[in-house]
């Protein structure tokens, strides 16, 4: 029985949700107690520079980016059969892997339930967020494929 189950959502691939629907159903229906906390990250500004990724010389509204998040995490949300009062919400902003991990720590999650993609020649058993998740996590992790 968990008390605590974190579920990170990546908002900009709706089709990962749908993989745990079920899972996230299943788990905190066992018992009315559960709470589930969502959680989605936006990488930051330097993660995106550090990938390569940031060519504009001016920095995007991060309070802006966040409050559309949240409106997209939660129309995913709505999507569970999960009480309203049992379910928390979690924008933050950083490195998916690391956040993940911290805020599981930070809500002192019993299970941690994440959606990976499918293995490819650079992820070859799980997604690389998934598998650091895996490895480093204090708690249960359930990877839904």
């Amino acid at each position: 029985m968990y008390h605590s189950i974190l579920v990170p959502v990546d908002i900009s691939d709706p089709d990962f949700t749908q993989q745990v629907i079920a899972h996230v159903e299943a788990q905190a229906n066992i018992t009315d107690v559960a709470h589930v906390h969502f959680l989605t990250v936006i990488p930051t500004f330097p993660y995106y520079a550090s990938l390569g990724l940031a060519h504009s010389g001016e920095a995007p509204n991060q309070e802006q980016i966040k409050n559309e998040a949240l409106s997209k995490l939660s129309e995913l949300i709505d999507q569970f059969d999960i009480p309203a009062d049992r379910i928390k919400k979690h924008v933050v902003s950083g490195s998916p892997k690391d956040e993940i991990l911290r805020v599981a720590d930070s809500i002192k999650a019993d299970l941690i339930i994440i959606a990976s993609h499918r293995p490819g020649i650079l992820t070859y058993l799980l997604g690389s967020n998934a598998a650091a998740v895996v490895r480093h996590a204090k708690c249960s992790v359930l990877v839904v494929r």
